[in-house]
């Protein structure tokens, strides 16, 4: 699959270039990328891969699908002109600032008959693989709830503006990592942390307490402006718990110079000392890492075109997740619990 990046930005060059050059099945065709330093910069860690100023000139010279990381506001109309080419996209998150605009791109792209998929990789952090794991192994009995905290000493890395605030944005991650892991949710009661910064009023933090469909209950909370740094997650069931203090692995291996296409099969594990603990009647255990892997989510992608495998996070899987933060927002503002239909 030959797959076209645009933007070139803190998203574009970490969390993505050096998984899509990882994956199998996947050539890295192009960068859109406009900005002089950006540009050099590119060109830098991947000599040889061209650089375009626009989307347009990008798909004219040849790919099957392009990933979309601008910032937000101004995603929509780039997804829309790549499936107006016939063109295969990956949105980023958030893949749109609400369900109603999400599912306009999922129109657009069903008519045109091309794949729209949402860059949801934090299904494939270790953590929530691991607990996935511990899961399915019945181990904790019927799940009761289920809890994931995930806060970072980020001041400065608050997008603002109508499509900014953190429920948007880490949010996502967390809701669509529950939805994966439990099933749809019904209901949504939340409440978020507001303040006003010289670029307008955004929401820092919130906690969410989500009730699935399976009657599993799960609480979501996050902060970036509370000087805390935690990534925990904790399972309740009948017959035991899991709970795990994780490291963000694949995040802080990428910042330090550490590359999956170097690291292979060893890629993608939280160290011993971040393993989860579970407790059950018999006595406690760490429970071994299981393997992240944001690259999966490429390879994937590339097999799913090839008729090989399902799509990895495909645009109505996104619909749900938008759906629940819409519900958040909605359930802060009015302070009561929202239904889901």
């Amino acid at each position: 699959m030959r797959l076209g990046l645009v933007g070139y930005g803190n998203g574009g060059r970490h969390f993505h270039a050096p998984y899509i050059v990882a994956a199998e099945g996947v050539e890295l065709a192009g960068i859109v990328v406009r900005d002089p330093g950006r540009r050099a910069q590119a060109a830098v860690d991947y000599p040889g891969v061209p650089a375009f100023d626009s989307i347009e000139d990008l798909i004219a010279a040849g790919v099957d699908a392009v990933t979309i990381t601008t910032p937000p506001a101004t995603r929509r109309e780039l997804v829309l002109t790549a499936v107006a080419a016939g063109v295969h996209v990956i949105a980023d998150k958030p893949f749109a600032s609400t369900a109603a605009d999400a599912r306009e791109l999922a129109d657009a792209a069903r008519a045109k008959g091309v794949a729209l998929n949402a860059y949801q990789n934090r299904r494939w952090d270790p953590d929530i693989r691991t607990l996935a794991k511990v899961v399915a192994s019945g181990e904790l009995g019927g799940l009761r709830r289920v809890e994931s905290r995930f806060d970072l000493d980020e001041p400065g890395g608050l997008l603002l503006g109508p499509h900014g605030g953190l429920l948007r944005d880490l949010g996502a991650h967390q809701v669509d990592q529950l939805l994966w892991l439990l099933g749809p949710v019904r209901s949504v009661f939340a409440k978020l942390d507001w303040v006003e910064l010289p670029g307008g009023r955004v929401d820092i933090g919130y906690a969410i307490a989500l009730e699935h469909a399976s009657g599993v209950r799960s609480i979501v909370s996050a902060t970036k402006l509370s000087r805390s740094v935690e990534k925990e997650l904790r399972a309740y069931g009948a017959d035991g718990s899991y709970i795990s203090h994780a490291t963000d692995a694949q995040t802080a291996a990428i910042f330090a110079g550490r590359r999956p296409l170097v690291e292979g099969a060893a890629w993608g594990y939280e160290p011993e000392s971040a393993w989860g603990e579970i407790s059950v009647a018999t006595g406690r255990r760490r429970i071994p890492s299981e393997r992240g892997g944001y690259q999966d989510y490429y390879a994937q992608f590339a097999a799913a075109l090839r008729g090989e495998a399902p799509f990895p996070v495909p645009a109505e899987e996104a619909i749900r997740t938008i759906e629940v933060l819409d519900a958040a927002r909605a359930s802060d503002l009015e302070g009561r619990v929202i239904a889901i239909a």
